[in-house]
């Protein structure tokens, strides 16, 4: 069940884990996962509120699972990228702090939760066209380095 009470962080701050999934395609082509928020509409990658006494990592698998059905991924471990930015919820500033992790699955089949309405296996170049900000640009542009760098090794 997911949380809607405020982290045990100070007031105004939330922190957050989760995961930017890929997989191979059956034309071997890597494609990665953004999941449509029910609320808002924007695409990002699967993510959620790390619960008390709830470690990261955790958090993140936890979250692919509850959001996407999806609960065999391999994480890559070269991958660790924190995202911060402040929004604002019933007219409090929040400060989120999200960290994600890079994972492969071979799971063909993903069951979305009602927090979602769509999602899309995509290949970078239009994964990066329809994310809806920036900073989770940022985030696949340094996912696709990190296993671009460990194929080439």
């Amino acid at each position: 069940m997911k949380s809607t009470s405020p982290s045990p962080l100070e007031e105004g701050e939330e922190r957050a884990a989760g995961f930017v999934l890929f997989r191979t395609s059956s034309n071997a082509i890597r494609e990665f996962l953004l999941l449509q928020h029910h609320h808002g509409g924007h695409w990002a990658f699967p993510k959620g509120r790390v619960e008390p006494g709830e470690q990261d990592e955790v958090t993140a698998i936890r979250e692919v699972m509850e959001e996407t059905g999806i609960s065999q991924l391999q994480p890559i471990p070269e991958f660790l990228e924190t995202s911060r930015y402040v929004f604002e919820r019933d007219g409090t500033r929040i400060h989120k702090t999200v960290v994600y992790y890079l994972g492969k699955t071979d799971e063909p089949t993903v069951n979305l939760s009602d927090e979602h309405d769509a999602y899309r296996w995509l290949p970078v170049r239009d994964a990066l066209e329809l994310l809806t900000y920036d900073e989770a640009r940022r985030i696949l542009k340094r996912a696709v380095q990190v296993l671009e760098s460990s194929e080439e090794a």
